[in-house]
């Protein structure tokens, strides 16, 4: 039986092995979340164990009873597993996401003795019950929940689309299949979901390294690759540059700076639209890139921007360039916008010193630090 089992599930005892060290070696994961990712690989493998002996059960004919109860068991799991993926996934979700799967585990134990989901005849013959494609609904109203909430946290990055399509199409195939290929798809259902997370895991954390790690924008080495991608596309620059991080620094502590930081970059990516990426390229300083963009939109852009700010306890500076040919190299681009920036930044600095009638710290900022060549 040890043999069988391994020469059927060893695919995905090997994918759960790689997910398990993985998550051993990982740095950009909260401890609180590799636990949860842990429970759901012991979860997943004793799943696979489960869905063996039932298998085996029904292919010699034996123990009825006992095979209703594992089929109870695997229509429960699956639900509950997404409503973990949900939960553990997705931050603020709150428990009761586990409610309606819970529900539905009461009713296939229920089942063993009514068929209201599923019953087993006494020639071993598996039938559907008045609520046989429950289990089915219940998966697929997790799916698109989990879905809906991946868009809804996304930074409208197109990197963050490709893992989402791929979480739909393996849900999508996985509610689709079992009425292709009948019962059998249930043998490979656990190496499919174990497919499903370990591949969205890694997308997830290639994303990571593109990432800022304190405000999730994009970071100066995903600056560089991606204005070498297609540069002919990029029609402006936005430089921002944050007005006396400094100050809050020294006198609020770096806790506080950071909090800064972070009020700033939800309101650019407010501002921003989807093929307008922000990055953070230093400390306090900011670029967006807007490709395809018209003169009027990178203004509208620059409006959002100083709008959104204005509603904080913040400021910053703002500079933008336009290549109205359509031929500016990158570097001009980011020189002209700079040069605005800081124009501005000395006139904030001007009147605050004016108000003040002492020098605020931070006002005469040097230019920024030229971009090191890229290496390799």
């Amino acid at each position: 039986m040890l043999k069988d089992y391994l020469l059927q599930n060893w695919a995905l005892i090997l994918i759960l092995a790689a997910f398990a060290i993985s998550l051993k070696t990982t740095v950009f994961q909260r401890r609180k979340t590799i636990r949860h990712i842990y429970a759901m690989i012991a979860v997943i493998f004793l799943l696979s164990i489960v869905v063996f002996g039932e298998f085996r059960l029904a292919a010699a004919g034996q123990a009825k009873e006992v095979r209703s109860v594992l089929m109870a068991v695997r229509y429960s799991a699956t639900p509950l597993l997404l409503a973990y993926v949900i939960y553990t996934l997705i931050g603020n979700v709150h428990w009761l996401v586990f409610l309606p799967a819970a529900i539905l585990a009461v009713l296939d134990f229920v089942s063993i003795f009514t068929g209201v989901v599923f019953r087993v005849d006494t020639d071993g013959i598996f039938r559907r019950g008045p609520l046989g494609l429950l289990p089915f609904i219940m998966v697929g109203v997790y799916c698109a929940f989990l879905v809906f909430l991946l868009f809804k946290r996304g930074d409208k990055q197109s990197m963050q689309v490709a893992p989402i399509v791929f979480l739909v199409f393996a849900f999508g195939s996985g509610l689709i299949l079992p009425f292709v290929f009948g019962n059998d798809y249930s043998q490979i259902f656990c190496t499919t979901l174990a497919v499903v997370l370990f591949v969205y895991y890694v997308f997830s954390i290639l994303q990571l390294t593109k990432k800022d790690s304190l405000t999730g924008l994009l970071n100066r080495q995903a600056y560089y690759a991606d204005v070498e991608s297609d540069p002919e596309s990029i029609t402006a620059l936005i430089s921002i540059d944050m007005n006396g991080l400094k100050t809050i620094n020294d006198t609020d502590g770096h806790a506080a700076g950071d909090k800064a930081l972070v009020a700033l970059a939800r309101c650019f990516m407010r501002a921003n639209k989807r093929w307008q990426p922000v990055y953070r390229i230093g400390g306090d300083e900011f670029v967006i890139v807007c490709r395809r963009t018209s003169h009027n939109e990178v203004i509208k852009l620059v409006e959002r921007i100083r709008k959104a700010v204005a509603e904080t306890k913040y400021s910053c500076s703002v500079g933008y360039s336009y290549a109205a040919d359509g031929v500016k190299q990158v570097d001009s681009l980011l020189k002209e916008s700079d040069e605005m920036m800081y124009a501005e930044k000395a006139r904030f600095y001007k009147l605050l010193k004016k108000a003040d009638g002492e020098n605020a710290a931070d006002s005469n900022p040097s230019p920024r630090v030229p971009f090191p060549e890229k290496k390799g």
